[in-house]
């Protein structure tokens, strides 16, 4: 199996430098070959242009700009140059199914912030001082960088990632892994319930609360994005001083309230996955959930629209965004996977409604966000309770039901 590690890289104010120019060269390898592929496209002839044939006119640009391009690694030039093709990849298959395209923009310096290395050994290396005590990577054109490796790296490096976040530098690794030893069976089975009152509510009755990680920073965040505010947008490279100190004010209170969302999903998940066997959760399409609602002309006033709830449901989707159901459920996936667990989505419709008792299915039977009260049994419990037994019954019904 392969798993990534994510270290700190503590480099010298020389390789800081380097590491910043390594970035801007590659950005504008970036937006050089989105620029080709435009022109290419817009002449009369409509040609395209693909990877093979960027990735055949390195050599030549190396030699045309050595203090530059001809710095830095080929392999990863190669990788930014794939990069670009991803990006068009799914720009056409996004058109192909009807979907938003998105076609691929320019990068701003900043907004470059990855250089992919694909092979350990081909522009850089992992370990590169293994008789000094301190961990180093060593990156063509910059050199030796000082790591903070806080775990052990199992298993054969495969790629090799430099990852910049503010002021920031990381180095993110794929090795790859044996299997581990799936964890002991406990004969345990639950159903989760995701929510914005409570974080998740399982089967057993049990509730994990929603720690609000950016509501609780939003005094911070807004004293600093209003200070930002009052400075005019520009380049980066025309941003006074106190300009760039608020930008990456803002940049590190937003990083914190990441970084937090990101740790109580990973305990959240690792407590599920020690504790149960199989796990059933809704299977919610998020971003259908946090979607601004259609506006509504008035047919009275021509160029007028009539209330839509767009606020409110503005504040909705900040709490959707905030609780990082999509991070958690992902983060619950894969550590399942490593743990031998079993995990199951199933459809959430009425699952907050299905009296768990009589099945009887109602929108009157939850009077409240918490309450569930069945108008044809009585039986009365948390909403949240109720869905999450009703989730686990149907995921025990979908495992039954699949081919062995």
């Amino acid at each position: 199996m392969i798993r990534a590690c994510k270290f700190l890289m503590r480099p010298t104010v020389r390789q800081d430098e380097a590491l910043r120019e390594m970035m801007r060269d590659h950005c504008s390898l970036y937006n050089g070959a989105l620029q080709e592929r435009r022109d290419a496209y817009r002449h009369v002839s409509k040609t395209s242009v693909t990877y093979g044939m960027q990735s055949a006119q390195l050599k030549d640009i190396r030699a045309f700009d050595p203090e530059r391009q001809g710095r830095w690694s080929f392999s990863s030039q190669q990788a930014t140059l794939r990069r670009l093709d991803k990006a068009f990849a799914a720009f056409f298959r996004r058109v192909k199914a009807g979907e938003t395209p998105g076609y691929p923009r320019f990068r701003g310096v900043n907004w470059f912030d990855t250089v992919d290395f694909p092979k350990d050994g081909d522009g850089c290396r992992w370990d590169s001082a293994p008789h000094d005590p301190v961990t180093r990577v060593r990156f063509q054109g910059v050199g030796h960088v000082k790591v903070n490796q806080h775990r052990p790296v199992t298993g054969k490096v495969k790629t090799v990632s430099v990852k910049r976040e503010g002021r920031k530098w990381f180095v993110v690794l794929t090795a790859e892994q044996a299997q581990p030893e799936p964890l002991p069976a406990t004969g345990s089975v639950v159903g989760i319930d995701v929510g914005i009152a409570n974080f998740l509510a399982d089967s057993n009755g049990n509730f994990v609360a929603n720690p609000r990680h950016r509501q609780k920073a939003s005094v911070k965040l807004e004293a600093a994005q209003q200070a930002l505010s009052r400075f005019p947008r520009c380049k980066a490279r025309d941003r006074t001083a106190n300009h760039q100190r608020a930008v990456e004010k803002v940049a590190e209170l937003h990083g914190k309230v990441r970084r937090r969302r990101l740790d109580h999903a990973h305990k959240s998940a690792l407590t599920l996955v020690r504790e149960h066997d199989f796990i059933a959760y809704e299977d919610l399409k998020i971003r259908n959930m946090s979607r601004a609602p259609a506006p509504k002309p008035d047919p009275d006033r021509p160029g007028e629209f009539l209330p839509n709830g767009a606020a409110s449901k503005a504040g909705l989707n900040r709490s959707i965004a905030d609780a990082g159901w999509g991070v958690f459920l992902a983060i619950l996936n894969a550590k399942a996977e490593r743990a031998g667990r079993e995990v199951m989505a199933v459809d959430p419709r009425n699952t907050s409604r299905r009296c768990p008792e009589c099945g009887h299915t109602a929108k009157e039977n939850r009077p409240t966000q918490e309450k569930f009260h069945c108008v044809s049994c009585g039986h009365r419990a948390h909403a949240d309770t109720v869905g999450a037994l009703n989730v686990l019954r149907a995921g025990l019904v979908r495992r039954e039901a699949q081919p062995a």
